[in-house]
């Protein structure tokens, strides 16, 4: 009769224990929404946050190409990223990958998003063509002020009888974005609208997008002017034809179905 209590007490044990060691192999989601928002030597990287009670983190990974092997880049805590290692004109593809506190981790997010990253000035000064022409015009290409006739000015500023403008050559397009709370406002730069004049004019909070002689895209946002200067915000995008200015506004769209296999390529 002891035996057979003690066999009862054993089994019920075991089957305890059992119970109290099921392993957890279910990963957390892929997260979704992924943003990008293309600045300064850095890319910058939102999304929507899971929602997974075990939910232990979130790993950064990069490539460039969307179907292409991604690169672990960093571990995070939270919804929200800077990639301090991206480079000025270079396209980065990005996804993110949920993980819960049993290393359990979820498939790359389908997110198709890029960000290439590009310079940007604050506070520029150029002056009146008409007084001061030396120093009337800026190069976007090297960060410089200039004459405003010189071969490599993109714009150059006018004062016409008391009103402003902003004015380009021949071989450059310009347009009025209108008025703006930041320089950031503007994510792309347009496909048409150009002025036909070749001048827009100048005014305070407005942000301008310059498409210049050899093919690239800037954009400028007016701070103050005066008779005799305008001073503005600029970004200008290395890559020729890129007209991603801030952010990738792709976000939330889906890989296809011949890029799904990208999410099951080992990440490196």
């Amino acid at each position: 009769m002891k035996a057979s209590y003690l066999f009862i007490v054993a089994s019920i044990f075991l089957i305890g224990c059992k119970e109290n060691f099921n392993i957890d192999t279910t990963p957390p989601a892929p997260p979704q929404g992924l943003r990008v928002l293309a600045v300064d030597k850095a890319a910058e990287l939102s999304w929507v946050s899971n929602t997974e009670p075990d939910l232990a983190g979130y790993k950064i990974w990069v490539s460039d190409r969307y179907d292409g092997k991604y690169t672990y880049v960093s571990t995070v805590l939270k919804n929200n990223f800077v990639d301090y290692g991206a480079k000025n004109g270079v396209r980065y593809y990005y996804a993110v990958t949920a993980f819960d506190y049993t290393d359990n981790e979820s498939d790359l997010s389908t997110d198709v998003v890029y960000a290439t990253p590009r310079p940007e000035g604050y506070g520029t000064r150029i002056d009146d063509y008409r007084v001061l022409p030396n120093s009337a015009g800026y190069d976007f290409s090297t960060y410089s002020i200039g004459k405003y006739n010189d071969n490599f000015t993109d714009v150059f500023f006018e004062n016409y009888s008391g009103r402003y403008y902003l004015d380009v050559w021949n071989d450059t397009d310009i347009q009025d974005m209108g008025y703006t709370s930041t320089l950031d406002d503007i994510a792309y730069a347009p496909s048409a609208g150009w002025a036909p004049s070749k001048s827009a004019e100048a005014i305070v909070g407005h942000t301008y997008v310059i498409w210049t002689a050899d093919d690239h895209y800037a954009k400028m946002r007016v701070k103050e002017v005066t008779p005799s200067r305008i001073t503005f915000d600029w970004a200008y995008q290395l890559v020729a034809k890129e007209p991603q200015l801030k952010r990738d506004n792709s976000g939330g769209g889906m890989r296809d179905r011949n890029t799904e296999k990208a999410v099951a390529l080992r990440k490196e």
